[in-house]
């Protein structure tokens, strides 16, 4: 399934942070919980609206924008 179908930016929700779609829900909220050691069972409990596909969205999101982000040094 794309990311798109369940990702999306709209200026009008949470000022244009990417949310599960159909929530208020951030990606960066998710990807923070499951940081914090939440399980995934943990946070489907805690938020009876997604779902495990929901869950793995953000974690796919997440990993194309570290593949997409460059990295300069700054000099010294």
């Amino acid at each position: 399934m794309p990311l798109s179908e369940r990702i999306t930016v709209d200026p009008r929700i949470l000022a244009d942070k990417p949310v599960i779609r159909g929530t208020r829900l951030a990606v960066e909220f998710i990807l923070e919980l499951l940081a914090s050691g939440q399980s995934e069972r943990e946070i489907l409990a805690n938020y009876p609206g997604l779902t495990r596909e929901d869950i793995l969205a953000c974690l796919s999101y997440a990993s194309y924008l570290a593949h997409e982000y460059k990295a300069f040094p700054i000099p010294a």
